[in-house]
């Protein structure tokens, strides 16, 4: 049997730290993250799309959001089975019973901790959060559900197989060797945002539309193909529009940060990529200044999002940068304060050294003003 796993759809999901046109761009994309998924399943030829968890990013989405859900699967000849997370648990009277208004007839919300037969002597195996957070292991159920006649018998959970920290959930811890315990062909797990391997017949899909830093690889879903008496047969399929990158940079002049970035811009698909770089190193001051204009001027406009972090570089005036600032006049009269204060190497020096920076900077723009008025 084949079929697709995928995961932490977060629909819904705010983006509230980017501008409008990028939440515009995320959201719209986790919508067409469902008709890549579809497709795939078409493709494939998977006639299921067990989706573990995370559908939405809380449970009480507005109307639009729910709509687009179920409009784009019910587009595809595929089935798809819902599972309530952590973040959009199952309630009566909630979110899910907004779904099921909907009416799609492809599409089986999985709020009830009982077996489906999906086909003939395949049995899925539903564990859903009906809270945020639950102290017991949502899928010890498992092992009471009776499955008769099963060939395949495919789990479904959400929650976590061990602490991943601060980025992963404390609570809804399941037993690692849940697919032994339970006799589980296969066990669909979400909750962890990328994809991995718990053991052979354990897989987390992660999401299938990256949603935050520090994983370089766009999401994914999972072709499953489960038999019996045989580990299954996994392969990752890819369905994220988007790549949200993280760079650390130590940089010694503008000609080496002008080769990192063509070397990043040449590697990525620049209107689809999301970069947070942090830079550090020491650098001359009028090199300092090309980078930053290397970056208003070209890296903002090219990528859909840039965070740039450069408190840790260190802009260093040449003899020739001091030697621009000697000049009679309110700006020569404040390099030379500054750069007393920074020969001085007082607590003060430090922002003295962003001062002058600064005020190179104010001085180049007088020079290249001056220059275009007199053309």
């Amino acid at each position: 049997m084949r079929f697709i796993h995928t995961a932490d759809w977060q629909l819904g999901k705010p983006f509230g730290r980017f501008d409008a046109d990028t939440r515009a761009a995320l959201t719209e994309a986790r919508f067409d993250a469902i008709d890549a998924i579809g497709r795939a399943a078409v493709e494939q030829g998977a006639g299921h799309v067990l989706v573990a968890g995370d559908v939405f990013d809380t449970e009480g989405p507005d109307d639009r959001t729910i709509v687009q859900a179920v409009t784009r699967m019910a587009r595809h000849d595929c089935r798809w089975w819902l599972l309530p997370g952590n973040h959009d648990f199952a309630r009566n009277g909630g979110l899910w019973d907004r779904v099921r208004r909907r009416g799609a007839g492809n599409v089986t919300v999985l709020a009830e901790a009982r077996p489906h037969e999906i086909e003939d002597g395949a049995w899925l195996l539903p564990a859903p959060l009906i809270h945020r957070h639950t102290l017991d292991d949502p899928t010890q159920a498992f092992e009471r559900m009776e499955t008769p006649g099963a060939r395949l018998r495919i789990g479904v959970g959400h929650g976590s197989i061990r602490d991943f920290g601060t980025q992963g959930e404390a609570k809804n811890l399941i037993a690692p060797d849940r697919a032994r315990r339970s006799n589980l062909d296969y066990l669909a797990l979400g909750d962890w945002h990328g994809m991995l391997t718990v053991d052979a017949r354990t897989w987390y899909s992660g999401t299938p539309e990256t949603d935050r830093f520090g994983r370089d690889e766009p999401g994914h879903c999972l072709v499953v193909d489960a038999q019996p008496g045989a580990a299954p047969v996994v392969t990752p399929l890819r369905t994220g529009r988007f790549q949200w990158l993280t760079r650390d940079w130590t940089v010694a002049d503008a000609v080496g940060f002008s080769a990192l970035c063509g070397d990043l811009l040449a590697g990525c698909e620049p209107a689809a990529t999301l970069l947070q770089l942090s830079l550090a190193g020491i650098v001359p001051l009028t090199d300092r200044v090309a980078m930053l204009r290397r970056i208003e001027d070209d890296l903002m406009h090219q990528l859909r999002h840039l965070d740039v972090r450069d408190a840790d570089v260190v802009a260093r005036p040449s003899e020739d940068d001091l030697a621009a600032l000697s000049t009679e006049g309110m700006l020569g009269r404040a390099g030379a304060m500054l750069r007393e204060r920074i020969e001085a190497n007082g607590p003060d020096a430090q922002r003295a050294r962003r001062a002058l920076e600064r005020l190179f900077v104010e001085a180049l723009r007088e020079e290249t003003l001056a220059g275009e008025n007199a053309a």
